[in-house]
């Protein structure tokens, strides 16, 4: 027992430093006290039972290792969400002790890497997801190891650790034969060799630059949504004023701009014909200081709906005549007063993405990451602001997690990324720590520089290498420009998305009809 339980502590040991600011080099070896446990057990119904304890205990506390920042928000935040993503975990592992123990190991194995791709996979497309521990994006520390993401995405990272893993338990379980060191050593080291050699050669094409200022407020969040609106103004506006006299974009962070305004001129009250007064004091502010810019900011915005014409996310006006939506939305303001919107499209699991009544009833369970609170309108995929010739998609926070919807913004045209969020929920912890970093591993998927400002936490630029550039840090105040390269080309992972998330799914299904066909023919020449 107390082998196993070391083998478990080990497990979990290997696999967190990732998300805690460190390396991710311990994935590739991480699993490996874990098959070693499945491995001391034989085919028994009471040996399956304690194998799921195991598992069940290292997936949990590697969650909890991982995610126990989200307490600052909701005490029940780290709860609910070890809950879910540890089921996930559960169901690809178990699956292939079960065919390990009754099959093939080679169909066992299969199982394993298909069923583990596949339920990360189920993290990025369900309604309620988190897909904070996908395996791929532990390496966000490391992004001079996984240059190739152009072609698979964190999946492919994903598949990497679970071959690693494999092919390493099989050469310590025959020590001395030297046929299973060497595709283990060849699966670990030529990924990493291929990654550098792109990390040395790859080269941001030539199509110029556009002059990009982050702006970073520092409102206490928690102070943010009932505190005086006034004060936020002029704090944005004391900022705005910082910005250099030739930025042709200019960033704010998600809902910067405080308040709620009616779509589609952003108006103060319904019916909406001008905007408020606060977008138009930005629109005079643009017109002054700088004619040639685009502000991207965030705001809450509202639409209404006549009765019979509503969403299903819409809820009832207080007259009782119609319904309205609530967005989390990403406004592009120019200097003339043109508009254009993007709503975010991944909302926050319990805190953004949850029908009203159900909020009502369980809003004691809400996991706070960031947004705003209650069950809002879902934008349906990623935007691409235009100004003068360049585009620019405005990804909102949590869309960031997101590798294929990411690339909605660039497949409609971003020739560069700006991130806008709101980070400061969890206090100075690795939350909005990795929160940033992934942003490197979205960067290398679509090859687009990134700009992010953040309300507070981490403002600043990533290139399309995923190299760090100029930040700012927690409870920091200011502004940052950089010239930030422009690039109109797609890689493979964009164009095609999480294609190994869909083949997994195939492949899982496959796995799991073998093996009842297997077990099926098994039984039956047993019987004759």
């Amino acid at each position: 027992m107390f082998r196993r339980l070391a083998a478990v502590i080990l497990s979990v040991v290997l696999l967190s430093p990732g998300w805690l600011g460190m390396t991710g080099l311990t994935l590739p070896f991480a699993m490996i006290p874990l098959l070693w446990i499945s491995a001391s057990y034989d085919q028994t119904r009471r040996s399956w039972w304690r194998m799921f304890g195991w598992a069940a205990l290292t997936f949990a506390l590697w969650n909890i290792s991982t995610v126990w920042w989200i307490w600052n928000a909701t005490p029940v935040g780290p709860v609910a969400a070890t809950l879910a993503s540890t089921t996930l975990n559960m169901i690809a592992f178990m699956l292939f002790h079960t065919v390990a123990k009754k099959g093939p190991k080679a169909l066992a194995y299969t199982l394993l890497i298909a069923g583990w791709i596949a339920t990360e996979y189920w993290y990025t497309v369900g309604e309620f997801s988190w897909p904070w521990l996908i395996l791929g994006n532990g390496f966000s520390h490391d992004v001079w190891l996984v240059q190739w993401y152009e072609y698979t995405g964190v999946f492919g990272g994903s598949l990497w650790v679970l071959l690693c893993n494999i092919l390493f338990f099989e050469a310590l379980r025959a020590r001395r034969s030297i046929g299973r060191w060497i595709p283990a050593a060849g699966v670990l080291l030529l990924p990493a060799a291929v990654s550098l050699g792109i990390w040395w050669s790859w080269e941001q094409p030539d199509e110029g630059t556009a002059e990009v200022s982050v702006v970073q407020p520092n409102v206490d969040c928690y102070d943010k949504f009932n505190g005086r609106a006034d004060w936020q103004q002029d704090n944005i506006t004391d900022l705005l004023a910082q910005v250099p006299a030739g930025a042709q974009f200019i960033l704010l962070p998600e809902t910067a701009v405080p308040g709620h305004y009616w779509e589609p001129d952003l108006s103060e009250f319904r019916p909406a014909d001008e905007p408020g007064m606060f977008w138009q004091e930005l629109t005079d502010s643009l017109r002054r200081s700088h004619p040639g810019a685009l502000l991207v900011t965030g705001a809450n915005t509202l639409r209404y709906y006549a009765a019979g014409g509503q969403p299903r996310t819409a809820r009832r006006d207080g007259l009782g005549e119609g319904y309205y939506d609530v967005f989390n939305t990403a406004v592009g303001l120019d200097s003339a007063g043109r508009m254009q919107l993007h709503h975010k499209g991944k909302l926050v699991i319990g805190v953004e993405n949850t029908p009203t009544i159900v909020f009502d009833i369980l809003q004691f369970l809400v996991i706070d990451l960031g947004g705003v609170v209650g069950q809002i309108g879902m934008g349906q995929h990623g935007t691409a602001f235009e100004h003068r010739g360049v585009k620019t998609g405005p990804a909102i926070c949590y869309e960031g997690l997101y590798g294929d919807f990411f690339g909605d913004f660039v497949r409609r045209g971003a020739q560069f990324m700006a991130i806008i969020s709101n980070d400061g929920w969890w206090g100075d912890t690795p939350g909005y720590k990795h929160l940033f970093t992934i942003s490197r591993l979205r960067a290398i998927e679509h090859r687009r520089a990134i700009a992010r400002s953040a309300n507070t936490g981490m403002s600043g630029f990533i290139s399309a290498r995923g190299d760090i550039g100029q930040t700012l840090g927690w409870e920091k105040r200011g502004v940052l420009t950089a010239a930030v390269p422009l690039n109109s080309q797609l890689t493979f992972y964009t164009r095609y998305g999480d294609y190994l998330g869909r083949i997994s799914e195939y492949l899982m299904l496959l796995c799991v009809l073998y093996y009842i066909a297997y077990r099926a023919k098994k039984k039956n020449h047993l019987v004759k």
